[in-house]
C-alpha cells in the first residue's frame, strides 16, 4: 500500500473541497436575473456539490478499505470487527463495497496514468463511476477529455463509449461504421444495437448485420435492433420451457417463420409467457401441497376447545380441496368472478 501514497497525498491536495464550497446560490426571487443565468448559477452550485459528493466518497472508500484491510490482518477470519465498525456507523455492507470499488477505480486510475489528480475535479460522480466500469479504452479516452478540461458527465461518458463501440465492434458492417465516423448516423443508435447482437449466436448475428449491410439507415437500425432484443428473448425463454422439449419440434425453423411473417415480437413474448405460466405452476402446485400439510397438522393439534381456530381452517377450505377456489376482485363489485382450477397429486396425474 505504500506504492499508492504519492497518488493519495496528491489527491488529497488536488481534491481540498475548503474553496469550492465558497459560492452563493441566486435569489429565486431576483425579478433582475433571467432565467438563463438564473439556470447557469444553480447548475454551476450542482456540479461544485457533485464534485464534492466524489471526493467525499473517494476518501470515505480508501478509510472503509484500510479498515477492512487491518480487520483482515488482525482480526477473527470472518470479518467480525469490519462488520461492527459499519454497523456502530449506520453503513450497509453494500454501500460499504460500493465505496471501495469507487475507492480501488480512482486508485487504479490514478496509479496507471490514466488520470492526473486535478482532472478528477472534471467529473460528476456518476460520471466517475461509469468510467471506472467501461472498457480500458474508453476509460483513456474519458481521462483524455477529462484532462484537456473538459466537463465529464455521464452523457459524454456514455457517447465516448458509443462511439468507441461503433468503431471496433466486429458485429457492425463497414458502411454503418463509415456513416457513424461522418456523423450521417448517431452512435447512439449503435451502442444498443451491438449490445443486443451480443446476445445471439453466430448464425443470427450474421443475418442482422447482413440486413443493416443492405439498408444502413436510422429505420433500419431501430428495427434490427427490435429484432435482435426479441431474438435473444425467444432463444433465452426456449430452452426453459418444458412444454417444447420435444424431438417433434424444431425451434429455429418456428423462430425462421415468425420472422417471415412479421410476428416475432409476439412469438417471442408467447415463449416468454410461457416459461412464466411453467414457473407459476410449479410454485403452485408446491405451495398447495404445503399448506394441505400444514392445515393437515392444525387440525390434528386442534379440537373443540379451539373452535375459533376449526373455524379458520373451514375458510380455508378452498384453498385445500382438489378444486382450487380464488376470488378474483371485490366480492361486491360485478366485475368480480371467481377462478377454479384442478389439482391432482402425482400419483393421480401419472395414473390418466
Amino acid at each position: 500500500m505504500n506504492s499508492a501514497r504519492p497518488a493519495s497525498d496528491a489527491i488529497a491536495t488536488a481534491l481540498d473541497p475548503s474553496t469550492d464550497l465558497t459560492f452563493q446560490l441566486p435569489d429565486p426571487e431576483d425579478a433582475d436575473l433571467s432565467e438563463f443565468e438564473f439556470q447557469q448559477q444553480i447548475e454551476t452550485a450542482w456540479q461544485v456539490c457533485d464534485r464534492f459528493d466524489l471526493q467525499t466518497d473517494i476518501w470515505r472508500g480508501r478509510i472503509l478499505r484500510t479498515v477492512r484491510d487491518r480487520e483482515k490482518r488482525g482480526g477473527d477470519g470472518r470479518g467480525t470487527g469490519f462488520l461492527n465498525w459499519l454497523r456502530d456507523r449506520e453503513i450497509t455492507k453494500s454501500q460499504a463495497y460500493s465505496l471501495i470499488e469507487l475507492a480501488n477505480s480512482a486508485d487504479t486510475l490514478l496509479q496507471e496514468g490514466l488520470l492526473e489528480p486535478e482532472s478528477v475535479n472534471n467529473f460528476s460522480k456518476r460520471a466517475f463511476v461509469e468510467t471506472a466500469q467501461s472498457a480500458p479504452e474508453v476509460q483513456q479516452l474519458v481521462s483524455d477529455a477529462a484532462q484537456r478540461g473538459e466537463q465529464i458527465t455521464r452523457r459524454e461518458v456514455r457517447q465516448i463509449s458509443d462511439e468507441w463501440t461503433a468503431m471496433t465492434s466486429d458485429l457492425l458492417p463497414t458502411e454503418i461504421k463509415e456513416k457513424a465516423a461522418n456523423n450521417t448516423i448517431p452512435t447512439r443508435y449503435l451502442a444498443p444495437l451491438v449490445k443486443e447482437m451480443e446476445k445471439l449466436p453466430p448464425p443470427h448475428q450474421e443475418t442482422l448485420k447482413t440486413e443493416v449491410m443492405l439498408n444502413p439507415d436510422i429505420d433500419t437500425l431501430k428495427q434490427v435492433t427490435a429484432e435482435a432484443r426479441y431474438l435473444a428473448k425467444y432463444l433465452e425463454a426456449a430452452v426453459q420451457v418444458q412444454a417444447l422439449n420435444s424431438e417433434n419440434l424444431d425451434l429455429e425453423q418456428a423462430l425462421e417463420e415468425a420472422l417471415r411473417i412479421g410476428c416475432l415480437n409476439a412469438t417471442a413474448d408467447l415463449v416468454k409467457q410461457a416459461s412464466q405460466l411453467e414457473q407459476a405452476t410449479a410454485k403452485l402446485y408446491s405451495a398447495w401441497n404445503q399448506i394441505n400439510k400444514l392445515a393437515e397438522r392444525v387440525y390434528v393439534d386442534s379440537g373443540s376447545s379451539t373452535p375459533h381456530l376449526r373455524n379458520l381452517l373451514s375458510h380455508l377450505d378452498p384453498l385445500t380441496n382438489q378444486t382450487l377456489e380464488v376470488q378474483l376482485g371485490d366480492p361486491e363489485s360485478p366485475l368480480s368472478h371467481t377462478v377454479r382450477l384442478r389439482l391432482l397429486g402425482i400419483e393421480e396425474s401419472s395414473g390418466e
